[in-house]
């Protein structure tokens, strides 16, 4: 049975400067695997070339057997990719359910759309407790909470997430983590994480990649690696 998400020796460049070289890594039906690394190792830049935001320059990326390098960002959110970019990019002046409601733009099954929403709702219970309220009066770790849940309103097979824990305060990130394993587990939604606290990262994730200067250093399970003396030293400063 093929991966679900496959990258293939991916090299991608922004102007002559190598951002990804030689890049292949695959997420399996059913698993949450993680992208470690320091800033700059070219985490973000996977997720870029698996949405088409960035064209790579060599290599392919196949989602179900299909290759989806020349697609655009709308296609290949419909076919079951979503993301939740870095930096909770919510629309600030609209209220939490209209933010909630953008991310299923490409969904027009009425009743399935309310039962996703309550589905959210049930997930993310602060988020119920604000539908009304402009979505960039919020705190930082509640923002959070509303790109994942606007993201899932997609209904996805594959969820990236790019740096959920980043400017949340530890108690959320908590939260995130528990969030992340619960939608993998319960909803069934495949999941690759890009996070620079590697510790939650491993601890949330069944097999993991740690990146440098846009090649993969170390791969393996999860459980595994948080117990190798490299990634202790190099990258196990977080934590939950």
């Amino acid at each position: 049975m093929p991966a679900l998400l496959a990258l293939s020796d991916v090299e991608l460049y922004y102007d002559h400067i190598y951002a990804l070289k030689g890049v292949s890594l695959e997420v399996n039906q059913g698993e949450t695997v993680a992208l470690i690394g320091a800033n700059g190792a070219g985490k973000s830049s996977i997720l870029r070339a698996i949405t088409g935001l960035r064209r790579i320059k060599k290599g392919s990326v196949s989602f179900e057997g299909q290759r989806i390098d020349g697609l655009g960002p709308e296609a290949i959110v419909r076919l079951g990719i979503a993301m939740v970019p870095e930096g909770r990019r919510v629309f600030p002046y609209m209220s939490v359910r209209d933010n909630l409601m953008m991310g299923a733009f490409s969904r027009s099954d009425s009743a399935a759309i309310r039962r996703t929403l309550d589905e959210v709702l049930a997930r993310f219970p602060r988020l119920k407790e604000r539908l009304r309220q402009a979505a960039g009066t919020m705190s930082g770790g509640e923002q959070q909470m509303l790109v994942i849940g606007r993201a899932l309103m997609a209904r996805p097979k594959l969820l990236l997430l790019d740096e959920p824990s980043l400017g949340v305060a530890p108690m959320i990130v908590q939260d995130i983590a528990r969030s992340i394993i619960a939608i993998n587990r319960d909803e069934k939604v495949s999941v690759l994480l890009v996070e620079q606290n590697s510790r939650m990262a491993l601890r949330v994730s069944h097999r993991a990649y740690a990146l440098a200067t846009g090649s993969i250093a170390l791969s393996g399970l999860s459980a595994d690696l948080v117990k190798d003396e490299r990634i202790q030293r190099l990258y196990l400063g977080g934590d939950i």
